[in-house]
């Protein structure tokens, strides 16, 4: 499922840049700073069992659903391989309970999940320029709305995250980027009325395609 995304993703990209003439662009160097605008999936890799607050297994399990929305990503290069990138953007998530024979609305919750990551350009001055990035994520869980009588509390907390994308250039300016990260983020949901937890990997794949513009 995220490889298809992925081709997808990439797929967007390379027709938006192919449309385009194959005039002069402007390549990376130190101190460009470039916005990308990008439509995101955030797919949560959930899935971890549901337990009693004592421990006890109740037979269900945690899901998290997907959410597609638009982020930004802002990058100053340091040098002409090496930029900084923060990313910022928000999506809403419906977490369920799910077991044999039963699937259960628990929660709708929105997530502000900015990351920052340090990358390096292996072609900053070729038309195509990929990318690989590494960095750390954290989760803000806000606007929250139960359902059926649970009352679940997420924790807010800090992640991992690893980034590889290319960026197609354009003409001057513009270019199309393709962006993937994996975030390693753990948290602890409870609800003390009805007397269960869940330690929850979330682990999302974040796969984008956007249009960037270097200033």
């Amino acid at each position: 499922m995220n490889s298809i995304r992925l081709a997808l993703a990439a797929g967007a990209a390379l027709a938006v840049a192919g449309a385009a003439q194959a005039q002069d662009f402007q390549p990376k160097q130190a101190g460009t700073i470039m916005l990308n605008v990008r439509v995101t999936d955030v797919a949560p890799d959930a899935g971890d069992p549901i337990t009693t607050l004592a421990g006890a297994p109740t037979g269900l399990k945690a899901d998290v659903g997907d959410s597609i929305m638009p982020t930004i990503g802002l990058s100053y290069f340091v040098t002409d391989n090496v930029a900084v990138e923060i990313i910022a953007g928000t999506t809403k998530h419906t977490v369920r309970a799910q077991g044999a024979g039963v699937d259960v609305k628990v929660k709708e919750t929105w997530v502000l999940p900015p990351t920052l990551s340090v990358q390096y350009h292996f072609a900053p001055s070729a038309k195509v320029s990929p990318y690989v990035g590494a960095g750390v994520n954290y989760m803000l869980f806000y606007a929250d709305k139960d359902h059926n009588g649970f009352g679940l509390d997420i924790d807010n907390g800090f992640g991992l995250a690893l980034q590889a994308g290319a960026d197609v250039a354009i003409q001057g300016p513009w270019s199309a980027n393709v962006d993937v990260k994996k975030i390693f983020f753990e948290t602890d949901a409870k609800d003390p009325y009805n007397g269960v937890k869940s330690k929850v990997n979330l682990d999302p794949w974040v796969v984008s395609a956007g249009v960037g513009y270097k200033f």
